[in-house]
């Protein structure tokens, strides 16, 4: 049986840190070019498309450093780690945003959220309009918000771990087969 010759945790902890400087990188253009109450739908997809590339390197240099052998579990590990340290890092990001450099950001955003309901129902009722608002409040808590974005971290990453772990699984010659 051939023997791991890289470390998982090594890879995991290296491109969990790149992708999650990545995302720090940025939510600090968005910051500092005002956009980060409104950002582009084009973002969200170059940040998925950044997570795809990262993980999927970060599995391909365990394969490549383990005699080019990979199951789908190593997989889903590197995958989940990467995303693990990349989501607690966008998070630390968040905070020291919405709480140091932009103390307003939930009343602010919730502001940016009224206008946009009242330019896409202008019939809205002011009660109708105050009670929705009073229930999108809730939603904007820290807690919440980290909480939101660890789980939607792991749960792309997971998916994305199972398709790249599906593709690029390659067993180990030498093992033997209990039956």
């Amino acid at each position: 049986m051939i023997q791991n010759t890289i470390s998982s945790k090594g890879i995991m902890i290296n491109y969990g840190l790149v992708l999650g400087v990545v995302s720090v990188v940025l939510g600090v253009i968005l910051f500092v070019t005002n956009n980060h109450y409104t950002p582009h739908w084009s973002l969200g997809v170059l940040g998925f498309a950044i997570n795809i590339v990262v993980i999927t390197l970060g599995i391909k240099a365990f394969k490549e450093g383990n005699s080019n052998v990979l199951s789908l579990g190593q997989a889903l590990k590197i995958g989940l780690g990467i995303s693990l340290i990349a989501g607690v890092i966008s998070i630390l990001w968040q905070l020291i945003m919405t709480n140091v450099l932009d103390p307003n950001y939930a009343e602010n955003m919730l502001q940016v959220q009224r206008d946009a309901m009242i330019e896409a129902q202008p019939n809205m009722t002011d009660e109708q309009l105050d009670s929705t608002m009073e229930m999108m409040s809730g939603f904007s808590n820290p807690f919440f918000t980290a909480t939101v974005g660890l789980l939607a971290s792991l749960f792309f990453g997971f998916i994305i771990s199972l398709v790249v772990g599906l593709i690029m699984k390659k067993e180990d010659p030498y093992a033997q087969v209990n039956q």
